[in-house]
């Protein structure tokens, strides 16, 4: 899991989605605290689709490729 210290806005980054696999996204920013406790999370943009979403930033992981 990244740290969102160590993602930067545009950052390429893979989403774990609930079926274990990994999809492209861009970092698009940090999403504001929930107000009861809940994981910290990130807001991120899938191109392939030109949609986005909140996700838990544990889900969020660096990616190096040149895609």
């Amino acid at each position: 899991m990244a740290g969102v210290d160590e993602l930067h806005e545009g950052q390429k980054v893979w989403v774990e989605q609930d079926d274990g696999s990994q999809r492209k996204a861009v970092f698009v920013g940090e999403a504001t605290q929930s107000w009861f406790g809940g994981m910290p999370g990130a807001y991120v943009a899938y191109p392939e689709t030109r949609s986005g979403e909140e996700v838990a930033m544990i889900r969020i992981v660096p990616r190096d490729d040149d895609e």
